[in-house]
This record gives C-alpha cells, sequence and structure tokens, in this order.
C-alpha cells in the first residue's frame, strides 16, 4: 500500500516509491507496476493523474479524485504557475553553493506536438546541501583520481519540462547519480555497487500549492526514502584529491 500524504474528496497525495510508472505506457511495455492502478484499488476511487513523476524518481505525486479537478491542476502543473516544487538529489562533483539555471530545453523525441514550441524556457534553482566523497578509484581512470566528489542538493524547478532537473544538472556538469539517460553510466554503477542500490537518487520532498477548491494553501511533504539513509556513511568522509 501506498502512504497516502493527503487525501480529501477532491484530491489523494501519495509518496510515490522509487521505481514504480505513474501509469501504463508504450514507452516500458514490460513493467508490470503502476501506480495509478494501485492506488485506485487501494482507495476504491477512480483517480485522474495531474502529473508525472519519472520512473526513478520517488516521492510526492498528486492525483485528482473528478476530472474537473485534474483540468484544473494538470494547467497549474502544465504552466508551474501558483506551485512551489522541492526535490532532494545526490550528484556528481561539487556544485557551487547556490545557483540558478537558466537553460532553455528541447521537447523530447516522445513528447512533440506540433502546435507547441519545440524549443522552451526553463529555468531551476539549486542550493548545496553538503559535500562528500566517494571511495571510487575507477569512476573516471584516465583522470587518475583516488576518489570522486559527490554532493547533496535541494532543486527547485521554477518550470515546468519534462526531465528538467535531471536535463539541469547535467547542463551544468553535475548529473545525478542513478540517471541512466542524463548521467554517467560507469559512475552509475560504481556507486551501485559501493552501497548496494541501483536508483536514481531523486526524491520530490515538498510540494506547495492552492487547493484547487478551496483555494486554502496546501503544503505537502514526502519523507525521504529509507535508503536515503546509505549516504550517510560518506558525509563526513576526508578531503582528498577528486575529480
Amino acid at each position: 500500500m501506498f502512504e497516502l500524504l493527503y487525501r480529501d474528496e477532491h484530491l489523494a497525495i501519495v509518496n510515490k516509491p522509487a521505481g514504480w510508472l505513474v501509469h501504463r505506457t508504450p514507452l516500458d511495455k514490460g513493467e508490470t507496476r503502476f501506480v495509478l492502478q494501485t492506488l485506485r484499488d487501494q482507495i476504491g476511487q477512480h483517480l485522474w493523474p495531474v502529473h508525472r513523476l519519472d520512473k526513478g524518481t520517488s516521492g510526492v505525486l498528486v492525483f485528482a479524485l473528478n476530472a474537473e479537478v485534474a483540468r484544473t491542476l494538470g494547467q497549474a502543473f502544465e504552466s508551474a504557475e501558483g506551485l512551489q516544487k522541492t526535490y532532494r538529489a545526490v550528484v556528481r562533483g561539487w556544485p557551487a553553493d547556490a545557483g540558478q539555471i537558466d537553460h532553455p530545453l528541447k521537447r523530447m523525441p516522445d513528447d512533440m506536438r506540433t502546435e507547441r514550441l519545440a524549443v522552451q524556457p526553463a529555468q531551476s534553482r539549486f542550493v548545496t546541501l553538503r559535500r562528500f566523497e566517494l571511495p571510487i578509484p575507477q569512476c573516471l581512470p584516465q583522470q587518475g583520481f583516488a576518489s570522486t566528489r559527490c554532493a547533496e542538493v535541494a532543486l527547485e524547478p521554477l518550470t515546468g519540462r519534462r526531465h528538467q532537473l535531471r536535463r539541469h544538472m547535467k547542463h551544468i556538469a553535475h548529473p545525478i547519480i542513478g540517471d541512466a539517460t542524463h548521467g554517467k553510466g560507469p559512475l552509475n554503477r560504481a556507486v551501485a555497487d559501493l552501497i548496494g542500490l541501483q536508483r536514481l537518487w531523486l526524491h520530490a520532498t515538498r510540494l506547495q500549492m492552492a487547493h484547487p477548491v478551496r483555494d486554502q494553501p496546501l503544503v505537502i511533504d514526502a519523507p525521504l526514502p529509507a535508503e536515503w539513509t546509505l549516504w550517510n556513511a560518506f558525509s563526513q568522509c576526508p578531503l582528498a584529491g577528486n575529480d
């Protein structure tokens, strides 16, 4: 059963686990776990997804309980107007203490619609929460370093583009660990071997929005998944030569 973060007669908001698709898609025909169908059975009501989280991303996921609320919230998520979303991620390298990424993004090949711009403005903010090193000397063997720098960051998308945070972090050369599409394959495999788990290290921690019917502010928090504590073993690593 999913952890319900909020529920009333209009909304059901869950803490999505990593590795689950929001709904069926021809892009992943072999998958058998879907939040939409499982949550529908759990609460005994029809559901309308109003936004998506990538399969590998965990955290706050919102469903409407009727079509009208779904339309209202779908438009809000599309424009990102009146919403504030916060994510936690583990990335390669040591980013600056804070910054804003302003980098337009092309629509992805399976998301092209002729009536919309193929390249869209996109902005994200980041804050570095902690820096540490991993004892992985072979991630980038051509550079010959004895360890690999990583950081835990808070991310805030200011626009709502597909894979925005993953693509923006790649753009500033700090890809999210475990990102098979926009990250570094050798590093992802080395980290998975080191900590004993393979996943996309991206979690939607908080959503702030107005309730679509009552027009009251909602602040929904999703606790970090238990596996996030695996990184604690590396939070106090001594500094050394790194990439």
